[in-house]
């Protein structure tokens, strides 16, 4: 899944919610739901996510949209070998890079 957001060092729920086609409800529900989500909140308590909590919601979304794995079971695959599970979401990502690339190249080739 490619997210569209530009660099900066905190992103609001709004933004993030749209990058990944979701509504701030459902964000702030796995915020409750899962560990690994924890956005800092200002003064106002508007939650600022990081590039970690990207990653971490990439993740997420990966293993429960994707996958289809129900919650609890994400949960679980998470807990049982997260390096394996990061590191597996890692591979996928970037050969789904590759492959738009590589789509792009051939949509140049053609025209």
């Amino acid at each position: 899944m490619f997210i569209d957001l530009p660099e900066k060092r905190y992103y609001k729920i709004g933004e993030v919610a749209k990058a990944f086609g979701l509504n701030t409800s459902h964000i702030r529900f796995w915020e409750k739901e899962f560990d690994i989500l924890k956005p800092k909140k200002n003064n106002k308590g508007n939650r600022l996510f990081t590039q970690e909590d990207l990653k971490n919601l990439k993740l997420i979304y990966y293993l429960v949209k994707e996958k289809g794995f129900t919650l609890e079971g994400a949960k679980i695959k998470m807990k049982e070998n997260p390096k394996a599970v990061k590191n597996n979401h890692a591979i996928i990502t970037r050969l789904e890079a590759i492959k738009e690339e590589l789509i792009n190249i051939k949509n140049q080739i053609d025209t």
